[in-house]
């Protein structure tokens, strides 16, 4: 019995999170709850402040229905992205509002885990200060990181060979500087969950998100779920080949598609064919021109070429309904030439498929592997009704244990 309410409150919460306010009619026709069930859960949530009152509709000859909505302040969420070069960390509350944002610099191209995972918890400790949150508030942290991330055994466990991370424990590395839930996961496969929430994927079944920054990913999502493989290590398609043979990559191939997209090379390009001076913010500069020299306008479109060219290849394998293209460099170049990317894309895709794949640009900005790292505490809670993971009640948000104190006083 206690799965069933489990089961029939995640149905309820998860319903509630992701279509907005709803009466308790809707939520019964929408779960196929009974309106008693619906009623009851309901009632107890809101009683633990999990769940709130926001408005009425209008009813059909009836009393007024309250609408209702997951409480933004029944807990708070945060998410960090860690690359090769920098540590972001994020807090939200629960209707996605960004409350306190940390970020530190990583020295050299290949980030010292320890280095990273003390930069973790200080950008942890410093958005709660922030934002005037307490660690029981907390939900949890999700963290995104670049490589495969095994969730086999008991804390997640990073291999990265292009940032020389091998078996890195980063889960159980953070979980003893705190008490905070911790949730690690691939990147892309982090921008993938929350595109599909809130961004570009909404409303597909079948979506690969492309994310091309100082690494190059992607993340498969089929009827709403990531493929991860049988390994968890699904979705390098950077290291994928794309010339026999060709340029060396940091994995230790040669070839591969993050070998000519990484951040690093396509700076190297254009500086070569500029005479500007490499780094960082060069594709951002060059593309900042207006016209383009001829040099650079050729580097660019090779650079365009080979992104067109990998993304073929993922609609000629998958043949999904959108390709989302995201990363700082992916959206430098999509915002850009995105009718180049499409044009280079049905040159190397069969074209039944390519007919039926939109080819869209990321909604949540460049820095979205920070905000869909912090919908994994969120996708926890929701799988979980708002129950705790032992049997019990759930706990009393802040908010939840304000409204009790004015009941008492009435």
């Amino acid at each position: 019995m206690r799965d069933v309410r489990r089961a029939n409150r995640a149905s309820l919460l998860t319903d509630l999170f992701h279509g907005g306010r709803q009466s308790r009619q809707q939520l019964g026709d929408t779960t196929a709850l009974s309106q008693a069930s619906v009623s009851n859960l309901i009632g107890e949530m809101i009683d633990e402040g999990l769940v709130e009152e926001a408005g009425l509709v209008g009813s059909d000859g009836g009393r007024p229905r309250s609408l209702l909505r997951v409480a933004p302040d029944f807990g708070y969420v945060a998410g960090a992205d860690v690359t090769e070069t920098r540590v972001l960390v994020e807090l939200y509350d629960l209707a996605m509002s960004r409350l306190a944002v940390a970020q530190y610099a990583l020295p050299g191209r290949t980030p010292d885990p320890c280095l990273a995972a003390e930069k973790l918890l200080e950008g942890l400790d410093a958005v709660m200060a922030e934002a005037g949150v307490t660690r029981p508030e907390v939900l949890g942290l999700g963290v995104g990181v670049a490589g495969v991330v095994d969730q086999s055994g008991d804390a997640p466990v990073v291999h990265s060979q292009p940032t020389g991370w091998n078996a890195v424990p980063l889960g159980a590395m953070l979980r003893d500087g705190t008490d905070v839930a911790i949730h690690v996961e691939n990147g892309a496969q982090a921008v993938g969950q929350a595109e599909m929430w809130f961004g570009a994927g909404r409303g597909a079944g079948q979506v690969v998100v492309v994310l091309v920054g100082d690494g190059v990913g992607a993340a498969v999502v089929r009827d709403g779920r990531g493929h991860r493989g049988a390994h968890s290590d699904a979705g390098e398609w950077g290291h994928t080949t794309l010339v026999y043979d060709g340029e060396p990559c940091r994995c230790g191939a040669r070839g591969c598609l993050e070998a000519y997209l990484g951040a690093d090379r396509v700076a190297a390009r254009l500086a070569g064919a500029t005479g500007l001076e490499a780094g960082s913010d060069l594709l951002t500069r060059v593309l900042a021109d207006e016209p383009l020299t001829d040099a650079a306008a050729q580097a660019l479109r090779q650079t365009v070429g080979y992104l067109g060219a990998g993304i073929g290849g993922l609609i000629n394998l998958f043949s999904p309904e959108r390709i989302v293209l995201g990363g700082r460099a992916g959206l430098a170049l999509g915002e850009r030439f995105l009718t180049e990317i499409r044009e280079a894309a049905a040159r190397h895709a069969l074209r039944h498929p390519y007919s039926r794949t939109r080819i869209d640009l990321c909604q949540l900005g460049p820095d979205a592997v920070a905000m869909g790292a912090a919908t994994l505490p969120i996708a926890r809670l929701l799988a979980d009704g708002g129950l705790p993971a032992a049997t019990g009640p759930a706990p009393l948000s802040r908010a939840a244990h304000r409204r009790a104190l004015a009941r008492d006083r009435t």
